[in-house]
């Protein structure tokens, strides 16, 4: 999913605090006593907030142009900077038919490490679908494969 860039308004205010807000997120503020630090917690905060929306299902709103926001008159404005932030990735239920076996093995990995077994599902298609190639079979399916005139 493409990334979007939201406008942020970096201040700061008499005692040489510095906070950021979001004209998208209202809510959505941080602060710190350097512009880095400030900055930093901004773009956790900015990740939190685009979340939350997601969690309830709601929209993204556009980001509004730089030319649009208007700081109240007091404000003490370093600068008004644009942060990246990636849309969630809605999740869709699917079914698929694997044999017993192959499940009881799965539901035994997924309990090792801890997650269920629609996690390991999503890591490991995940990392399959990463890989440049389907190289990763088992050297035995690979020399059986080539023996057959067939790439893994």
């Amino acid at each position: 999913m493409a990334k979007r860039f939201y406008p942020a308004v970096l201040e700061r205010d008499p005692s040489g605090v510095f906070g950021v807000w979001f004209p998208d997120f209202p809510g959505a503020v941080a602060g710190g006593r350097t512009q880095e630090e400030a900055v930093a917690r901004a773009q956790r905060a900015l990740e939190l907030a685009i979340q939350a929306l997601a969690e309830r299902d709601l929209p993204l709103p556009v980001p509004t142009g730089f030319d649009a926001i208007r700081p109240p008159e007091d404000a003490d404005v370093v600068t008004i900077l644009a942060l990246a932030a990636t849309p969630p990735d809605p999740s869709e239920r699917v079914n698929i038919y694997l044999p017993k076996s192959v499940l009881e093995r799965a539901d035994e990995r997924a309990a090792s490490w801890g997650v269920s077994r629609s996690s390991l599902f999503g890591l490991a298609l995940t990392r399959l679908l990463a890989t440049s190639s389907w190289g990763i079979a088992p050297a035995e399916e690979v020399i059986r494969l080539k023996k057959k005139g067939r790439s893994p």
